[in-house]
């Protein structure tokens, strides 16, 4: 058995630790004669003061990311012994690091096929950060005319629609996001109309993850997977009707058309009426200069611009391979459907104050961001990041529960969010 250095957590020898533990009895009997008078309340008022300064510093360590100070960390052990640990999390929230290292480890991997951690700064997380600290409701994610960007004391250059040196000038030279970013819109500063914004998903880094090149479905799976907590397989219900299933997808994969009506169907029925929201969108690049896009921007064909091959506003990747299945859905304009409110998918909890039905990425956007399950997601997120764990039982699901309906009831503040699950998972 192995006994642990608890500033390093380094195994120590058998010799070292016992020595280490003579001195830390000897330390603790000092201050037990000193704080405790009655021999019976001896060892609960040890039991108090030790509990309370290791939940302040792992309560700190897993906000803030970094370690705090002596000060600071008895600061929030007295207001957990007070019984005031949410004030305690905001202490550690205070913290500039929450926002550099915590929350930006926490949305970067939103923002790329791989979920790349290491991924650069770029708009979709910068805005996430500031919507974090300036308490917005977190449902504008999906649905915002938002942005944020670094204000002039930085230094950076300016904000660009076809590529990413302002945000890589603000973290390669270390800047402070938790002061520099400030709020703007897209409408502003991309060319995008105001209706046609859609939080981080009409941003230039998810345009440039997610509507380059393909058929723009791709933006739909990872915003499921990103704020809904889950794949298209976790939504697949084959008794939909696939009417809207577009005219790429065979019906006889492999020459078997079992595997369209038992497997694609259940995953395309339900997300081919919400992907024609995006219907006006890409992402425009240089193929043979600029491979990787790099260089490219977000586009969306507003009133009275077309394509040059469909002649509609749709973009011409809606069309692609439309002799796979002839007489296959035809996207005419970016009306969408939510076909989910029908049949197992009722469960997500859709709002009765939507029509479940619309034009666009913005008021789609706002279908998924009033859901219960748009909710939930958050909050597991938030434990999964805090308490560095899944939930695992009827009291963590709880736990989450009593979160989310706070967070609801809180217009959807999801700072309060981690200081609730902080709070929660400091005596672990």
């Amino acid at each position: 058995m192995y006994l642990f250095n608890n500033e390093s957590k380094r195994p120590l020898s058998q010799k070292s630790a016992i020595y280490k533990g003579k001195q830390t009895i000897a330390s603790a009997s000092r201050m037990l004669k000193k704080a405790c008078v009655a021999v019976p309340l001896i060892i609960l008022c040890a039991t108090a003061n030790a509990g309370s300064l290791e939940q302040a510093k792992r309560m700190h360590d897993r906000l803030a990311g970094v370690p705090g100070s002596a000060e600071v960390i008895q600061q929030m052990a007295d207001l957990i012994e007070s019984g005031d640990a949410q004030a305690a999390a905001e202490i550690a929230m205070a913290s500039p690091s929450f926002y550099n290292v915590t929350i930006k480890n926490w949305v970067t991997p939103w923002t790329n096929e791989e979920f790349d951690v290491f991924a650069p700064l770029n708009d979709y997380t910068a805005t996430v950060i500031g919507m974090v600290r300036d308490d917005v409701d977190f449902r504008q994610v999906l649905m915002g005319d938002i942005l944020y960007v670094g204000d002039n004391s930085t230094g950076a250059p300016a904000y660009s629609r076809t590529n990413n040196a302002h945000y890589e000038s603000l973290e390669n030279n270390g800047a402070d996001l938790s002061s520099v970013l400030v709020a703007t819109t897209q409408s502003s500063l991309t060319g995008i109309p105001a209706e046609a914004t859609a939080g981080v998903m009409t941003t230039r880094a998810a345009a440039k993850s997610f509507f380059k090149d393909g058929t723009n479905r791709a933006m739909f799976r990872f915003t499921l997977m990103n704020h809904m907590c889950g794949d298209l397989e976790a939504f697949k219900d084959t008794s939909l009707p696939p009417d809207r299933i577009r005219q790429d997808l065979s019906r006889s994969p492999g020459g078997d058309s079992r595997i369209f009506t038992n497997s694609c169907s259940g995953c395309h029925s339900g997300m081919d009426p919400l992907a024609q929201a995006f219907a006006y969108y890409n992402y425009e690049y240089n193929v043979e200069a600029d491979p990787e896009g790099e260089n490219g921007s977000i586009v969306y064909n507003s009133e009275g611009q077309t394509d040059p091959e469909t002649q509609l506003r749709v973009q011409a990747k809606y069309w692609i391979n439309s002799n796979n299945f002839p007489f296959g859905y035809v996207t005419m304009d970016d009306t969408w459907d939510n076909y989910w409110r029908e049949g197992q998918n009722q469960t997500i909890g859709w709002s009765s104050s939507l029509p479940g039905t619309g034009s666009g990425a913005k008021s789609m956007g706002e279908e998924l961001a009033n859901s219960q399950t748009f909710a939930q997601c958050q909050v597991t997120k938030v434990f999964q990041n805090v308490c560095l764990r899944d939930p695992q039982d009827a009291a963590d699901r709880s736990a989450i529960s009593d979160i989310q309906a706070d967070f609801v009831g809180n217009n959807y503040n999801i700072k309060n969010v981690f200081a609730a699950t902080a709070d929660y998972c400091k005596g672990e």
